[in-house]
């Protein structure tokens, strides 16, 4: 049966037909709601319910703890109305996003290997003008003839060109076509910019960056734009990858490190017992060794869900608030099954 469904902020009832999320339905009604993953994972689209009841489809600890949801939030992505609802999005006495979303014409001019799985694409805009995103933003990328992903840019926003870094996830279509058959000179659709995990450049407290495997692009493009904006606050990046192998822009970041003293750069390796040049153990491990109190911090992380659910456990203990969460989830679709 649908319900009504009233969202404050937009000044708007819609009807949510039955077995929709009122995330979804707000979205086809132009309804600008914040969202990031769509799949219960990254919190973006956390809502207060105000009345009425929905049912919550699975979702991570990250996203939602007990505690929020005892508390009457939800997850806009999740919720499926049982009753007729009234609910308002979370805002943030931040910046906001008022950035259209484009579809872009680009051209693949370069295309490098980064690590044994993960390749560096940089696309040029056939136009030429310059894609407006916040740092830490993703796109919808489109190659000819496989299905459309979502990758984060790891360049800074203002360029005319964009970076994507994309694993080779074996039996995955689009990697797979990216890792065999891509070619300088192919022509790409991207569409964004998308979701909610951007730098928050007004905040002034110390920053953590924490990224996993290709989950360094969208948090290479934080950092960077986070120095290059003249931020002046402790900033600590954390990079986790399982061996050497898997490493990459070692160099490029420990030069950053070296010419900016507010940046620290550690990387950890999850699958090494001992190592000359690099720590060893679990990413998140590392950080609550160095760090024992969060409060006051803003905490960036992209990477694997388990590495995002394990660390929003573990911030949140060192006082770290959820909203000052913001989270970058990398999934196979098959992980977004419920």
């Amino acid at each position: 049966m649908a319900r009504q469904i009233e969202i404050r902020q937009a000044a708007r009832t819609i009807t949510v037909p039955a077995g929709r999320t009122i995330l979804e339905t707000a979205l086809e009604e132009g309804i600008a709601y914040p969202h990031g993953c769509r799949s219960g994972r990254c919190g973006s689209c956390k809502s207060r319910l105000l009345s009425g009841e929905v049912d919550l489809l699975p979702h991570t600890r990250f996203s939602l703890t007990d505690e929020e949801r005892n508390q009457g939030l939800i997850l806009a992505c999740r919720a499926q109305p049982l009753t007729d609802c009234t609910v308002v999005w979370l805002d943030e006495d931040e910046e906001k996003l008022d950035l259209p979303v484009r579809t872009y014409r680009t051209r693949v001019v370069a295309i490098d290997d980064a690590t044994h799985d993960i390749r560096q694409i940089r696309l040029e805009i056939e136009s030429g003008e310059t894609v407006a995103f916040k740092a830490g933003q993703y796109a919808q990328v489109t190659f000819a003839g496989v299905p459309a992903r979502d990758y984060s840019m790891a360049n800074q926003p203002g360029r005319s060109h964009l970076e994507f870094h994309i694993r080779h996830v074996p039996g995955g279509a689009t990697s797979e076509h990216v890792a065999r058959s891509l070619k300088v000179g192919d022509e790409v659709s991207v569409r964004g910019p998308l979701g909610n995990s951007f730098l928050r450049e007004q905040h002034t407290g110390p920053i953590l960056a924490v990224a996993g495997g290709s989950g360094l692009a969208p948090i290479k493009s934080i950092v960077e734009m986070a120095l290059a904006s003249g931020l002046r606050q402790p900033i600590h990046l954390y990079f986790g990858a399982r061996t050497e192998r898997d490493l990459y822009l070692v160099e490029h970041f420990s030069l950053l490190a070296s010419t900016y003293d507010n940046l620290q750069f550690i990387p950890v390796l999850s699958e090494v017992s001992r190592s000359d040049h690099f720590r060893t153990g679990l990413v998140t491990d590392a950080i609550v060794s160095d760090i024992q109190d969060l409060d006051g911090w803003k905490a960036y992380m992209a990477g694997p869900p388990a590495m995002i659910d394990a660390a929003g456990v573990m911030f949140r203990e060192l006082g770290l608030r959820s909203e000052d969460m913001h989270a970058d989830v990398f999934f196979t679709p098959e992980e977004t099954t419920t």
